[in-house]
Order: structure tokens, then C-alpha cells, then sequence
């Protein structure tokens, strides 16, 4: 790749006067040796496993083996349904879709790891229901996540995506952020929007340990993931309107990196701290 930074990225954009997600079609294309149109056509098969995973968590049965979680993205279509959310419509859905996918990977179903399996649900959540609140082709769709992709790989290379190494704010916190980035490429800003629009929701996650209760990704993984792309929403309308993150996205995400490698090791995914450790998460791990 030809850039290693969120500034490296958006100057190459303004230099090539290309979005993000169009660079980063490029610049995958060189890295793996593959034609723009392999790798366009690999990420909309992707995409296609997205929208099939909300689908999926929106109508079936998604009752995880151990019990725990399921069927919670129901619960809030049909709490919508009847009364007026206070989230409001477009944040109560895409809520919902989050908990769908984060569901469907707790019942063992497919799903993409965005930018992992625990923060799954962040970018489809967001995605599909912006997709079809606005309009947007798949073609659209498909560049918004090579945006996103562009911007977890700047996260991946300069700190954390892994629970197990920097705590929920690695994967939570990195899929919020890039979720906030792409869809501000999406409804149109400028590459220097979508920076900003990462290092206000990675600021909005700083320190959030992982804290996996009996060790496995439900509790508290999946209620994150519908928080997460309610907070991406709010990055990417802050961005848009021209908000901006005072430290730079970049510097913020040295800032993770700091955060995460001064974090216990009972709070990076070792299910010996936070909520896995309460009384009641210390009796789920007897039962199961």
C-alpha cells in the first residue's frame, strides 16, 4: 500500500482526486496482483454475505448453543413496530441490523468479520440499512467498504484490531470508526471528512476493555455491536456537518495503541475481569 497513515490516505485521494474506496481498489489491485475487477467483484460477494446475515438475524431463529443470546434484533423491529422508538427510526434500525449479524455469528451462521467476528455486526448494521434508507446501488456499497477496508488497514498497522491484544475498543471500537469513515464517503464527503469522522468515534472508545462473559462472543459483544453503529451514525453526521476531531485521527489512533498495551490482561478477552468476573458471569461460566 501507498499509504500507512489516515493523512497519507486522504492526501493521496485529493492527489489522485479519487474517493477512498476507488483508491483503495487500486491499491489492492497492486498489492495482491489481481485485476480492479477481481478484487471489486470478491467484495461484493462479501457484501452478498452481509445483507444475507441481517437478513437471516432479522428472521430466523438465532437462539445461541449456549443459550445466553438470540433473538434480541427481533425484539427491537417489533418494539418499533409498536411505539415510537426514542432512538428514532433510522438509528432504531440500524441498531437492529447490528444485533442481527452479532446474533447470526453467536448461533454460529456466516457472516464477515469486519474487522472481526466479536465487531461483526458494526458495518453491515450501518450499511445495509443506509443502503436502503437512501437508495444506493451495491456498487456503492461495495466502494463504501473498500473505504472502510482502506481505514481498518491504517487501524491493523498502527494498533490494534484484536480484543485479545487492545481491549473491545481494538474491535468495537475500530469497526465504529470505520463504519463512520465509509459513510461519510458514501453520502458524499471529502476523504478529509471521513479522517475526521474516524477519530471521533475511536475517541468515543477509548478504554473499553474486553470483557467476555463465560469466554465466548455474546455477552456483552453483541449489545455493543448495536450500540456501535448507532455511534457511527452520530460520527458521520458530526463529520459531515463539519465537526472536527481535534487530535488527529491518526494521533488518536496512537492513542489506542498506548491505551491498549497499558491495559490488565484481565481485560483483554481473557474472561478474568469486568463483567465475565460479577457474580452472575461467574455463575454462567459454572453452568456452561
Amino acid at each position: 500500500m501507498n499509504f500507512k497513515t489516515l493523512d497519507e490516505l486522504a492526501s493521496l485521494c485529493a492527489e489522485r482526486s479519487l474517493s477512498i474506496g476507488r483508491l483503495m481498489v487500486e491499491e489492492q489491485s497492486l498489492e495482491s496482483g489481481r485485476s480492479p475487477e477481481a478484487e471489486f467483484s470478491t467484495m461484493a460477494q462479501y457484501y452478498e454475505v452481509m445483507k444475507e446475515a441481517v437478513e437471516r438475524g432479522l428472521t430466523e431463529n438465532t437462539t445461541s448453543p449456549s443459550g445466553l443470546t438470540g433473538m434480541d434484533a427481533q425484539r427491537v423491529v417489533n418494539y418499533g413496530t409498536q411505539q415510537e422508538m426514542n432512538l428514532g427510526g433510522a438509528a432504531g434500525e440500524v441498531m437492529a441490523y447490528a444485533l442481527a449479524v452479532s446474533e447470526v455469528n453467536a448461533s454460529m451462521g456466516r457472516i464477515v468479520a469486519t474487522p472481526t467476528a466479536g465487531s461483526c455486526g458494526v458495518i453491515p448494521g450501518v450499511f445495509v440499512s443506509s443502503q436502503k434508507r437512501f437508495g444506493w446501488s451495491d456498487e456503492h456499497m461495495v466502494y463504501g467498504l473498500f473505504a472502510a477496508g482502506a481505514i481498518g488497514y491504517v487501524i491493523a498497522n498502527n494498533s490494534f484490531i484484536s480484543g485479545a491484544e487492545g481491549g473491545c475498543q481494538a474491535e468495537i471500537g475500530s469497526a465504529i470508526g470505520m463504519a463512520a469513515g465509509a459513510l461519510v464517503e458514501l453520502r458524499g464527503g471529502t476523504p478529509a471528512q471521513a479522517v475526521h469522522a474516524v477519530g471521533l468515534a475511536l475517541k468515543n472508545t477509548l478504554g473499553l476493555i474486553c470483557d467476555p462473559v463465560g469466554g465466548l462472543v455474546e455477552v456483552p459483544c453483541i449489545v455493543r455491536n448495536g450500540f456501535g453503529a448507532v455511534t457511527a451514525l452520530a460520527a458521520a453526521d458530526m463529520a459531515l456537518a463539519g465537526v472536527r476531531s481535534v487530535i488527529p485521527s491518526d494521533e488518536v489512533i496512537q492513542v489506542m495503541m498506548e491505551v491498549g498495551s497499558s491495559m490488565p490482561e484481565k481485560h483483554r478477552e481473557t474472561a478474568k475481569g469486568g463483567l465475565a468476573q460479577t457474580p452472575t458471569g461467574r455463575k454462567i461460566m459454572q453452568d456452561l
